[in-house]
């Protein structure tokens, strides 16, 4: 057991009767034993502010740090920079010779914070990470792993010779394999300029060289997703789900693509559940052809012999 550890556990022990269970009292700064009433320390220092707050928009006005670091910043957010506002500290508007010295303090202050080319790209990457992320309604935690997979990127030189949206897009859609919030390389490519095979290609290149552990895309988290924009029932959706936990308990989902996998489940599930939705309508939001879906309803018909209780 190291010293700091062992440090810690005596510290958080009743040096009386042996009791762990240690209660703090903030307003006299003091560490109370519960169980033989000991004070164990005392003149605790408080590091909470010395404010109260009784609302979210209250704890916003009265804080006096700012905003947490971020990656999907060229800086992570460290510097600080001139408002766009041309109004002094009373709400007046500036002169016009003030709102001219103000532009030109506000261009170097932008040299000033990017001065090379890596900020340069970096800035061109978050602002094309930000509109792609907006525009495929993912979460800031895919934002933030993209970031992080662009920048190992840039710093391995992966972005030499290459595109900043081929590259920002390719990281976008290891992100969501990663967080478990997939979106097919078609949907990626049809919010960019690039096609469904360069964007694969760039995306088998950040996999191989920077060695990045990809989980295996489940149907399951597409089944949730393209469920709700079916309007499918919960139970219908809970049926579809179990199905494809059956299928790979059988197996029958190796080597499928999992968004097919997902429409013949949901197919399925919606006639099991007399909500009647047509392979054509599936098709249509999940971007795969009827014949796909019907092949995969087939298979998982066959396999998994639930034909009786579809008839």
């Amino acid at each position: 057991m190291s010293q700091k550890k062992a440090n810690e556990e005596i510290k958080n022990t009743c040096p009386d009767c042996g009791s762990n269970d240690l209660i703090q009292d903030n307003q006299r700064g003091e560490l109370i034993c519960t169980n033989c009433g000991a004070v164990v320390e005392d003149m605790i220092i408080d590091d909470s502010p010395e404010w109260r707050a009784y609302s979210s928009e209250e704890r916003a006005n009265r804080s006096r740090v700012g905003s947490p670091t971020t990656l999907t910043l060229h800086d992570k957010g460290l510097s600080t920079q001139i408002g766009q506002e041309d109004r002094d500290a009373y709400g007046r508007k500036l002169s016009k010779n003030q709102k001219y010295q103000f532009y030109r303090l506000r261009k170097w202050d932008t040299r000033s914070r990017i001065h090379s080319s890596k900020d340069r790209n970096l800035t061109k990457a978050m602002r094309e990470l930000d509109r792609l992320s907006s525009q495929l309604s993912l979460p800031r935690s895919v934002k933030e792993t993209a970031s992080l997979i662009y920048r190992k990127a840039l710093n391995a030189n992966l972005i030499r010779g290459r595109s900043i949206e081929e590259m920002i897009a390719a990281s976008v859609y290891a992100a969501a394999r990663q967080r478990h919030l997939p979106r097919t390389l078609d949907e990626i490519a049809a919010e960019t300029r690039m096609s469904k095979k360069e964007l694969g290609r760039a995306y088998r290149l950040l996999l191989f060289e920077l060695a990045l552990k990809i989980p295996l895309a489940d149907p399951i988290n597409y089944v949730s997703r393209y469920a709700a924009e079916l309007n499918l029932s919960g139970k219908a959706t809970a049926d579809a789900k179990q199905m494809i936990n059956d299928a790979k308990r059988e197996k029958i989902t190796t080597g499928k693509d999992p968004v097919s996998l997902a429409a013949a489940a949901i197919y399925i599930s919606s006639i099991l559940n007399d909500e009647q939705l047509t392979q054509a309508e599936i098709a249509e939001v999940v971007s795969v052809t009827e014949v796909t879906i019907r092949n995969r309803y087939k298979e998982l018909v066959k396999e998994l012999d639930i034909a009786s209780s579809m008839y």
